[in-house]
């Protein structure tokens, strides 16, 4: 995967870093695993807006991802490596040998016609699925699930990965891409690989268009804000504001907002920035 910087021909191109789309094999995507999109635009269902600066956007279609890799021990073949709408990383298209198509997350460097598969006792290659239980400890895994038989709920953003570090009794350790260490159990499952478009960080948009094509509106700093409607506005000039914090008065920076007492906390062992 890599990034392109347009010619500035206009003032939307001048600043602008895209993506070459180099891996993309069809533009158009599988008809039975598309799904409408209701936006909510920031709005819950009496029409009050509870969360700001979302709404219009590109109309999309839902592609229905297969998380749970759950049809063990038959083997796929990649049909496509597609562009979604919906997440940072590209899908594939994938075609069991009953007949069966399913969209997975596309695993960095996978190809059309590649053998991918399932299960307990397949090899570690990219691509596949297996326990965690099971695969080599330092190995780059992605889509890891934290339930056995719930789905991937780990891992899944463009260019992300873990890594294995080691095995206690019924449990695994994984370094996350958030830099945390903790333990999940061996009988979830996980896919080798990294995921897909790692140098999606790398893009720039170019324009405030571009943005309102995703669905964002602009954001209001709290600075340029009365004091009426936010903590840090109004003064004299321009005012930095004073310590900074949300809309409702809440520190914004270094407070914990992670509540202390949570089951999975037993299952962290370190967290960013410690050992």
């Amino acid at each position: 995967m890599a990034v392109k910087k347009l010619r500035p021909i206009t003032p939307g191109t001048r600043f602008r870093i895209a993506p070459t789309f180099s891996e993309i094999t069809t533009d158009k995507p599988e008809k039975s695993l598309l799904a409408p999109i209701k936006k909510s635009g920031g709005r819950n269902n009496t029409g009050k807006m509870t969360m700001r600066y979302r709404g219009g956007g590109h109309k999309r279609r839902y592609r229905i991802i297969d998380f749970k890799r759950a049809k063990h021990d038959v083997s796929a073949e990649v049909l496509t490596v597609e562009y979604d709408p919906n997440r940072t990383s590209y899908i594939s298209l994938i075609q069991y040998e009953d007949g069966e198509k399913t969209y997975i997350l596309a695993p960095e460097g996978i190809k059309v016609g590649q053998k991918i598969i399932t299960g307990e006792g397949v090899a570690p290659e990219v691509g596949n699925a297996l326990p965690l239980g099971k695969i080599p400890v330092g190995s780059i895994i992605h889509n890891v699930e934290l339930r056995p038989g719930k789905g991937a709920a780990m891992v899944r953003s463009a260019g992300g990965y873990a890594q294995l570090l080691g095995r206690t009794g019924k449990y695994v350790t994984l370094k996350l891409p958030s830099g945390e260490t903790r333990m999940v159990l061996a009988t979830c499952y996980a896919t080798i690989g990294t995921v897909s478009n790692s140098d999606h960080m790398n893009e720039q948009l170019g324009k405030a268009g571009r943005k309102r094509w995703l669905g964002r509106r602009p954001r209001v700093r709290g600075v340029a804000m009365n004091p009426v409607d936010h903590p840090m506005g109004g003064g004299e000039g321009r005012s930095s504001g004073g310590h900074p914090r949300s809309r409702t008065g809440l520190y914004a920076k270094g407070k914990k907002t992670r509540s202390p007492h949570k089951y999975s906390d037993r299952l962290i062992i370190g967290k960013k920035g410690k050992k």
